[in-house]
């Protein structure tokens, strides 16, 4: 992280998990189609590497993220593709 806002959760130098929820690459689900999205997103997870830290999800999300069992992200996002 190249910087940190004084009143987040996270701080300058922590080492924390995060799920890849959007990528600008293209990439070749298991039907045979290519999903891309417009930008790179990430949601940040708690100690236990399930739960997101956040509760609010901007844009869409992979419906891969269903199959890695990461249900609660999924459910806060506002559209799955």
């Amino acid at each position: 992280m190249k910087s940190a806002s004084p009143q987040g959760t996270v701080k300058k130098g922590e080492v924390v998990h995060a799920v890849i929820v959007r990528l600008t690459k293209e990439w070749r689900r298991e039907d045979g189609s290519y999903i891309r999205f417009d930008d790179n997103a990430a949601v940040l997870l708690d100690a236990d590497g399930q739960n997101p830290k956040g509760t609010r999800i901007f844009g869409p999300v992979a419906r891969e993220l269903r199959d890695k069992q990461f249900m609660k992200i999924v459910s806060l996002a506002p559209e799955v593709l």
